[in-house]
Formats: structure tokens, sequence, C-alpha cells
């Protein structure tokens, strides 16, 4: 598994996958804008058959590094292949392997939904069964409808289905749920989940917390051109996040001896709430600890890190400050 990397220290050489195909590989990848430096040094690789996720705040070099990959862009430094291509040299080949949903993604206003479809298909795949795909995508009821008439949710959906014709082996979508509603937003979390199943490896580009930790397998957490750190979601808040926090009522019982369960740092008592925080292997023997003094608190509550911590504690700022254009 890949180890945790400081932001003060160069990037793993290439982080290796085990036990599965690699199909993407990034190895320092550097990309510069006259004087400013928008891709310093980025490393990483992805897995056949894997939701990896490339998180981190605007301007931090996201989505360039997966413009680079795609060919859309040229890179100052560094070795890439997709799918063992070489995107900066033979970036027509690679087109036609791979699908995306870039970030800016916008179709002309009249378009409707099945001609998008069908001009699409003659790009990527030639020929396309239309009503199969608009089922697939639940879109059989917007068939007609331009793109103008759309829902964020519907839009969405056409753009993944156009991403997926061909049926390409690598899908990359970039910020694909900026700008929908929470209930759109977890809708769209499904289709990603269609995506790979339908046998695709899916690189994501978000800064939506909630997100990366609900699709992804694994994590290049990216801060200010650099890959900070890379690792699954849950190692990653386990080993990065901070200490797991419990808190309950407990009237008449003294929390002190929980001092004594391996992993406990502290015990605190406020208003009659008890406040016990640790490493989360301590969760259980707290419990535990509880129920065999005859106690267990209705409100006894388990506080795991995020990743809005674990990015806090690497880089001691906020994912919601942007970095500099």
């Amino acid at each position: 598994m890949d180890a945790i990397v400081s932001p003060t220290t160069r990037g793993p050489t290439i982080p290796t996958v085990t036990g599965v195909d690699t199909v993407i590989t990034v190895e320092h990848l550097r990309k510069t804008y006259r004087r400013t430096v928008a891709v310093e040094d980025v490393s990483f690789s992805v897995g056949r058959g894997e939701i990896f996720g490339v998180l981190g705040p605007n301007g931090a070099g996201k989505t360039t590094t997966v413009e680079c990959l795609q060919g859309l862009r040229s890179y100052d430094g560094g070795q890439l292949r997709v799918l063992g291509i070489d995107p900066g040299r033979d970036p027509d080949r690679l087109r036609t392997r791979i699908g995306s949903q870039l970030q800016s993604a916008a179709l002309p206003e009249r378009l409707r939904v099945d001609e998008a479809i069908k001009l699409f298909a003659r790009v990527h795949a030639g020929s396309v069964d239309l009503p199969a795909v608009l089922e697939a995508w639940d879109l059989t009821g917007q068939r007609r409808q331009p793109f103008a008439a759309l829902s964020g949710g519907q839009r969405q959906r056409l753009f993944l289905a156009l991403a997926l014709l061909g049926r390409p082996e690598v899908v990359f979508l970039d910020e694909l749920t900026t700008g929908l509603d929470p209930t759109a937003r977890r809708s769209t979390w499904e289709l990603v989940r269609r995506v790979r199943d339908r046998g695709a490896t899916v690189l994501l580009v978000t800064h939506f917390m909630e997100e990366a930790e609900t699709l992804c397998d694994r994590l290049a957490v990216v801060d200010r051109g650099r890959v900070v750190a890379m690792d699954t979601p849950a190692a990653l808040t386990a080993g990065q996040g901070g200490p797991v926090t419990m808190t309950f009522t407990a009237n008449g019982y003294d929390p002190r001896q929980l001092t004594r369960i391996d992993g406990v740092d502290s015990v605190a008592v406020e208003r009659g709430r008890v406040m016990v925080r640790g490493l989360g292997t301590a969760t259980v023997p707290v419990a535990a600890a509880l129920a065999s003094q005859g106690l267990a608190p209705h409100d006894f509550r388990t506080n795991y890190p995020s990743l809005e911590d674990v990015f806090l504690s690497l880089t001691g700022h906020s994912m919601l400050e942007e970095e500099p254009s």
C-alpha cells in the first residue's frame, strides 16, 4: 500500500498498486505557466478497476494533472503513461480508449439529447444503440429535449453517457458534481459506481470530502502542486486525522478509570458529559468498560476524524482556502 508522503518531501518515484494491473502511471509530473507553477511534483498510479480520487482545493493542480493525462495539455517534466501510452506523444491513439467529463463541460443549448449521443457516437463508436443508451442512463424521457432544458442531474447523466460511448477503459471525471444539490449529487455518485461496474477504471477529481470518502478506493491528496498523502480514505483518516472522540453521559460513574485503557489519551467531564479522546482502537474497550459497570449510555457517540482533518493536519490550512491562480 502507498505510504503517506510528507508535503515537504519529494513524492514517491512510482507508487504501485499490488496485485492488479496498473493502467495509469504518473512520475514527478511538472507543469508551469510562465512563472506560475501549476504542478510542482505529482506521482501516483492507478490500478485497473479502481475509483481513484485526486482530492484538493481549487487551484491545487488537479485539473492540470488530468488534462496532461488526457493529452489535452503539454507538460514540462516527468513521465506519464495511460494504458501504456504517453499522452504527450500519442494523444490521438489514447483518446480512442478513454472517456472524459471535463470540469467545464457543456453542449450547445439547442442540441437535443439524442443528437448529442449520435454525434459523439460517430467520434467514439461509429454506431450506437440509442434506445439502450437512453434507457441505461434514465434519459428516455429527455430524448428530444435540448441541452438547455435539462436539469443539473440530467446533464450529468448525459455527460456520463457520452463519456462511456465506445466502452472506454479509463474514464476521467473532473469535478463531476459541482453545482448540484445534495440529492442530485448522491444520485450522481451511484452513476459513478455504475461506470466502474461496467468495467472502466475511474479517475475522479474532486474537492468534496464526502464525495471522496464515499466513492474512492484510494486517494491522492494534492496541495500546491504536490501529492501530500496517498492511501485509502479509511487509512488516511486513521493515520493522519487526529484522535477519535467518544462522548456520553454517565451520571454517578467515575470516568477517570478509563484512562487506564490502552489507546485512551485523555478523559474530561464538562457539565456531566464525558469526553474521551484517543485512538480508534480504544472505542471497543471503552464501550466494554462501561458495559462491565452495567452502563449503556443512550447518547454514546463516536466522532472519527474526517478527510478535512487529514488535510488540515498535513498542510496547515483548510480545503476551503483556495490556492492562488
